[in-house]
């Protein structure tokens, strides 16, 4: 069983930043691939970032250059660092762990960004 809880959500001025963490209780080395996904209010789920277990990383568009992904594997964590936040970054942001089998969720946290 692997469960995931976010942290690191809040309140930003457009410009700012603010990074988000995810632990992971479990190992993670169960995980083939992590991410971050985003969802705004009347709008669907979207990739933010991923990050296989390699370390390879895609982004989603509309963040390319200003998110970074990275993982620890030792530390068991997964973090989003969010630089040059725009009012359209608002979101809730979940953690999701992918293995051979189901994925995984964690609750969400809320990002929001202040124009």
């Amino acid at each position: 069983q692997v469960q995931l809880v976010e942290s690191g959500g809040g309140l930003v001025q457009a410009g700012g930043s603010l990074r988000l963490s995810c632990a992971v209780s479990g190992s993670i080395l169960r995980l083939t691939a992590m991410g971050w996904y985003r969802q705004a209010p009347g709008k669907q789920r979207e990739l933010v970032a991923h990050i296989t277990s390699g370390g390879i990383t895609t982004y989603g568009v509309s963040v390319k250059g200003r998110f970074t992904i990275s993982r620890d594997n030792v530390k068991n964590t997964v973090s989003l660092q969010m630089n040059s936040l725009k009012s359209e970054d608002t979101a809730v942001y979940y953690c999701n762990g992918q293995t051979f089998g189901p994925d995984y969720w964690g609750q969400g946290t809320q990002v929001t960004v202040s124009s």
